[in-house]
């Protein structure tokens, strides 16, 4: 759906800049908090797909197609959903599970192009991010948000179906085959990005070049600028970063220009057992639940990236994270930790261009 805000009535009676920052409080990444008679109005557009809720926001009056373009790319990302997701029988990422032991299987090129990528961050990252680790996800119960300790031989066994080297890419004939039965592909943390990049893609395409792309409560895509009513016209948008411990608390803002952001965390997702908290984020390299990071937010070139080094990094810790960043130019990133014996939070940043992050008090 589209309409044309006012500063009165707006995402329930608010601003487009309170608007994105209620949804950082659901996720870390959200908009300006400048005072709304600064910005123009805005066109907001929404759409459910991939269990979250998909939202363009355009500067209204600025494109005649704009709205038209909006609404084609957020079906897009509906379609997207239909190929990739694993909840979906028929689509073709199930097809693959179901298949791709047996023989090799073709796929439509952008999804290999996908694929690609995955395989990439997950060499980069040391498998820190990798997508073949459902089976431990559903070790652990998170798949059926139940959370358990696993025994052991039910974490080996798990382990024993992940890894990026089970996984064949035949770049030359877009074939996918899994060296072993029981191997799975999940691109839950990598899906919302790259349909973001995908949305961004096709509203360049209508003609569309000022907008803000949010997916559901972890991906933000920035094209273009906001428009301003006030004599600040600095480039990009502005969104906000909760605190992940205090959700009612906005810890930063980041200027994001041409740019993408994700966080990733488990602040929220986890469980507790014999009074040790295990988040649902699993390291596929040991097979446990990952520790030392609430969240992890990172800006990068595409959705996609951001969405899968944002997991890598809570997995990979502080410091390998950092580290990683500065051999990427291109990166920037949030690091959310537990504080010295474990009160209050660190924040760790690297990576931003002056001007572009502000720590709040």
């Amino acid at each position: 759906m589209a309409r044309k805000t006012t500063r009165r009535d707006f995402f329930r009676g608010r601003s487009a800049a309170e608007a994105a920052a209620d949804l950082a409080g659901r996720t870390g990444a959200a908009g300006p908090s400048s005072h709304p008679d600064e910005k123009s109005y805005l066109i907001h557009v929404t759409r459910r797909a991939m269990a979250c809720q998909f939202e363009l926001d355009l500067n209204a009056g600025q494109y005649p197609q704009g709205t038209t373009a909006a609404q084609n790319a957020l079906k897009l990302v509906s379609q997207l959903e239909e190929q990739l997701s694993v909840f979906r029988p028929e689509s073709e990422i199930s097809r693959l599970n179901r298949t791709a032991a047996d023989a090799p299987v073709q796929v439509e090129p952008r999804l290999f192009e996908l694929l690609k990528i995955s395989a990439e961050v997950s060499d980069e990252t040391g498998g820190a991010f990798d997508v073949t680790s459902g089976p431990l996800w559903k070790a652990w119960g998170f798949a059926r948000r139940q959370g358990a300790v696993p025994g052991e031989d039910a974490i080996a066994e798990a382990l024993s179906r992940v890894g990026r080297e089970l996984v064949e890419l035949d770049a030359d004939r877009h074939r996918v085959r899994f060296r072993k039965p029981g191997v799975e592909l999940n691109l839950g943390s990598i899906g919302k990005g790259y349909a973001l990049d995908r949305a961004a893609e096709r509203m360049i395409e209508e003609g569309v070049g000022d907008f803000l792309l949010h997916g559901g409560q972890s991906s933000v895509l920035a094209h273009g600028r906001r428009l301003e009513r006030s004599a600040d016209r600095q480039a990009g948008w502005t969104v906000g970063l909760r605190d992940p411990v205090r959700p009612n608390t906005r810890l930063a803002e980041i200027r994001l220009v041409d740019q993408a952001l994700a966080t990733s965390g488990s602040a929220r997702q986890y469980f507790r057992h014999e009074g040790r908290r295990y988040g649902h984020i699993v390291d596929p390299r040991s097979g446990r639940p990952a520790e030392g990071v609430y969240s992890a937010t990172v800006v990068a070139p595409t959705a996609a990236v951001a969405d899968a080094l944002a997991t890598a990094f809570c997995v990979m810790g502080a410091d390998a994270a950092l580290a990683h960043c500065s051999r990427r130019p291109e990166l920037a990133v949030v690091l959310v930790c537990p504080g010295p014996q474990g009160s209050g939070v660190q924040i760790h940043q690297a990576g931003f261009e002056e001007g572009r992050l502000k720590l709040l008090p």
